[in-house]
């Protein structure tokens, strides 16, 4: 169980969910991106009654993108992770909520866990295998740990 507490799993754990959820978030984007098209997006999300759906469009786009990737190298970790809980939030409320629990049904479950799992990282942090704890000076990293 000690190991289980240790700073190195910790941070071990922290990389893999970082990893985890950078690649689902950047996958989602790349379809509105790539594979949709943000035009198509757009109307999409007008359809599902989502407001000024152009500009939430380029946003969730943008964000999963390029938050995805800040994820995965652990850079502005509590931006990017509030940012990506905003972006589910929407989610939730405009599309989601109204469709029950499950994700086959078009359900929450799978926003919620996003929007969660990124509003972990934005308190938490990205841990030692990051981006931003290689920006950080150590004597600040030391008062953060304890």
């Amino acid at each position: 169980m000690k190991l289980l507490r240790s700073a190195a799993a910790r941070d071990l754990v922290l990389l893999l969910s970082r990893i985890g959820l950078g690649v689902v978030f950047i996958a989602h984007g790349w379809q509105k991106f790539q594979t949709n098209g943000l035009d198509r997006t757009a109307a999409g999300f007008e359809q599902m009654g989502v407001p000024a759906p152009t500009l939430s469009a380029y946003y969730a786009t943008g964000i999963e993108l390029l938050g995805g990737a800040a994820l995965i190298l652990g850079v502005l970790t509590p931006v990017v992770g509030v940012l990506l809980a905003l972006d589910m939030v929407g989610a939730l409320a405009f599309v989601h909520l109204s469709n029950g629990v499950f994700v086959s049904e078009g359900g929450w479950e799978l926003v919620a866990a996003l929007g969660l799992l990124s509003l972990t990282l934005a308190v938490v942090g990205a841990g030692r295998f990051s981006v931003d704890n290689l920006l950080t000076p150590s004597s600040r990293r030391q008062a953060v740990a304890v």
